[in-house]
């Protein structure tokens, strides 16, 4: 379990220093007339600090350290 949330977290440092932040799509139905339908995909930048993201980073790889050593 220890070893997932460190790959989780390595992987969230890298995406957050790599591109800034996390991008997601959202999708909006904006008109329906009838059976005829309209909709937008409206995409959003969830912002992560670089500071925050080397954090995860280096937390992440201390965590995949300490499951390593538990096994042992």
């Amino acid at each position: 379990m220890v070893r997932i949330i460190g790959i989780v977290l390595i992987v969230g440092g890298v995406i957050g220093l790599v591109y800034g932040g996390i991008t997601y799509g959202s999708h909006r139905d904006t008109v329906q007339v009838g059976s005829l339908s309209a909709s937008v995909t409206q995409r959003d930048t969830f912002p992560v600090s670089p500071v925050v993201a080397g954090v995860a980073l280096i937390a992440g790889i201390a965590l995949l350290v300490v499951g390593s050593r538990r096994k042992i």
